[in-house]
């Protein structure tokens, strides 16, 4: 099985600051990592640290950026198709770190909402029957639209991490066999809480949904089936790119077992990203192939 990763590839500057700024206010921070991520690049090279064949499809712009991360996921063990648009600048996240952990980041999509199905379906077209192809919310809708409806075509599984929220979701619910999405995303996306709605995105058309909430853990949940996992407890430095860890750690423990997403695929998920949150940054966070291994070994 192959998992392709089509989504953004950015370069994530980190800022620890003391509070948020309000509205027309300066604050002073302090760069301390500047480093590849994205929700799709992040997601893609923790798949391959699984050792889960994966490529990741991002649009980029012909610029230093670019350059920056292409060298930056060298080494990862990833196909790499980084597809150059030339009236776009590579993207870039500002993220101000607060000292408890918790962030606030501010990401630019000039590049990946500019990523067009044309861009992509060569590079699905070779995909099998049963491979996976992961979406998340930076690119545009049709463009988005377009893929899932090529992958399920393709007798591919479709998962979806529905960040950041977007409107036209609504549309893709039917296509979408695993959502990950946090108790917050459930929210706003359903207006309820927790099993209802896990329940209510089913009643979309959703085969399988998984919900996290932070230190209380994750509920999985599909037809007339819920269950509940603990969250690893750890001491949080940074929750940059732990959701990121948490999905790609759980469609790799399924894929390399040929299995179903099930609750020891969120355990091994959950034990990555308490490792994630343990550390500062994104790329430099992630558990290593040899933690990973481990974890994964584990359960």
């Amino acid at each position: 099985m192959h998992a392709y990763v089509i989504g953004n590839a950015v370069i994530d500057e980190t800022f620890a600051v003391s509070s948020l700024p309000k509205a027309g206010e300066s604050i002073f921070g302090s760069l301390i990592a500047s480093n590849v991520g994205g929700k799709g690049c992040n997601q893609a090279i923790v798949l391959a640290r699984c050792g889960v064949p994966a490529t990741l499809i991002a649009a980029v712009g012909n610029d230093g950026r670019a350059a920056l991360v292409r060298a930056l996921i060298e080494g990862e063990g990833l196909a790499s198709r980084l597809i150059i648009q030339p009236n776009c600048t590579t993207d870039m996240s500002v993220i101000l770190r607060l000292a408890n952990g918790e962030n606030a980041i501010i990401t630019t999509t000039e590049a990946a909402r500019s990523l067009s199905f044309v861009d992509v379906q060569p590079f699905l077209a070779g995909a099998f029957r049963g491979d996976l192809v992961v979406l998340q919310g930076n690119l545009n809708g049709e463009t988005t639209l377009s893929i899932m409806k090529y992958a399920k075509q393709l007798g591919m599984i479709v998962a979806f991490n529905p960040s950041p929220l977007q409107a036209y979701f609504a549309d893709l619910w039917p296509l979408v066999d695993i959502a990950f999405v946090n108790e917050g995303e459930a929210s706003s996306l359903t207006g309820l809480q927790g099993e209802a709605a896990s329940a209510a995105l089913l009643a979309l058309g959703v085969d399988l949904v998984v919900q996290t909430n932070g230190a209380e853990g994750a509920l999985l949940t599909a037809r007339n089936v819920s269950s509940r996992v603990s969250a690893s407890k750890c001491e949080v430095v940074d929750t940059t790119g732990a959701g990121d860890t948490f999905m790609a750690v759980a469609l790799a423990s399924s894929m390399l077992r040929r299995a179903k997403l099930d609750p020891s695929a969120v355990e091994s998920a959950s034990l990555a990203a308490s490792l994630t949150v343990s550390r500062l940054g994104t790329l430099s966070a992630f558990p290593t192939r040899e933690e990973l291994a481990t974890i994964l070994a584990q359960t």
